[in-house]
């Protein structure tokens, strides 16, 4: 793919719809902004489809619209705590009960600042490689590096991921 080779956007949206709604929700969106996520990068990338199919690494470029749309998406949205007149009954979860890999990952990555996350995701899920990556985050392949390895850092501390390796 790339260079001179023509690329079918319904093919390509058929063949890498999953992956980039799931690198979407690892940036940190609910499954249904992933979706809008995704869905708003690739309507971006239609419009300029040619520029994508010309494009060294069609599949680096289309991660980049999408990280910027998720960029753009927590911009225009909010989500704090809102006032209530009235509290809630909340349900405390069993505090004997396992938490789930996934989860123990989300939480972890849920406490990267937001260039780690981008870089661990795409990485380690969407497994671009570091000049894709820097393609992707717009910056030097030395950024990249620097950035991962803070990451990792940071999730080998993480009490989360910590719990995790002790029960494997």
């Amino acid at each position: 793919m790339g260079g001179n080779a023509s690329i079918d956007f319904g093919e390509y949206v058929a063949s890498r719809w999953p992956r980039l709604v799931r690198t979407a929700a690892l940036l940190g969106c609910s499954p249904a902004e992933a979706e809008d996520v995704v869905q708003s990068a690739l309507e971006r990338c239609l419009r300029r489809w040619s520029a994508v199919e010309r494009a060294e690494d069609p599949d680096a470029y289309v991660h980049r619209v999408v990280l910027n749309a998720f960029y753009s998406a927590r911009r225009r949205r909010w989500t704090g705590e809102r006032p209530t007149e009235k509290l809630t009954e909340r349900i405390v979860d069993d505090e004997t009960a396992q938490v789930d890999d996934a989860t123990s990952v989300d939480r972890a990555l849920n406490r990267l600042p937001h260039d780690q996350r981008a870089a661990v995701v795409l990485r380690y899920y969407a497994h671009l490689g570091e000049q894709q990556m820097a393609t992707v985050l717009g910056v030097a392949p030395g950024t990249v590096k620097s950035r991962l390895s803070r990451a990792l850092k940071a999730l080998a501390l993480d009490p989360d991921l910590v719990e995790l390796r002790d029960l494997r």
